[in-house]
């Protein structure tokens, strides 16, 4: 969708009575656009956001997650673990191959710079790196997965 069209809609939203607003293509892409209410809260900064500014997500429409998982995800994120998060959209690898081993397990000991895995996109194998020092305690993410951008893949308790 062009900027030009994105523009538009946001300024009909912003004209109306309407919260929400959500277009699917026949690609399977959607846009979601609508008036933020309440604060909103990052796990990695905190943030306020007026009523009056504008959220745009961008998601496939394909991927979607089971409510068992997201209350399982809820419980692990009110625990002071650090979260490793996914930098692009991709496949989910926990080995460099499939007869390898792992790079990582839970409980592994990890330090900056040590890779956790890989995440495939268009043909292009990304490493993942830790950022912190500190122990492994939940791989969130199964071997083979999508994986979308700034998605949880692994929960380390910092050292």
């Amino acid at each position: 969708m062009r900027a030009q069209k994105i523009r538009e809609l946001v300024r009909i939203l912003e004209e109306s009575q309407v919260h929400e607003l959500e277009i699917t293509h026949w690609w399977g892409r959607k846009i979601r656009i609508s008036k933020c209410a309440a604060p909103v809260q990052s796990s990695a900064v905190s943030s306020k956001v007026q009523s009056n500014q504008i959220e745009i997500v961008t998601t496939p429409a394909a991927v979607a997650a089971t409510s068992a998982a997201a209350a399982a995800v809820a419980e692990e994120k009110s625990t002071p673990y650090l979260e490793i998060r996914a930098p692009m959209v991709g496949t989910f690898y926990r080995a460099p191959a499939p007869d390898a081993a792992a790079y990582v397990k839970e409980g592994d000991q990890v330090s900056p710079g040590k890779v956790l895995c890989i995440i495939e996109a268009m043909k292009l194998m990304n490493e993942i790196e830790a950022e912190v020092s500190g122990r492994i305690v939940k791989i969130m993410v199964e071997n083979g997965r999508p994986v979308e951008y700034n998605q949880t893949l692994f929960l380390i308790a910092p050292q």
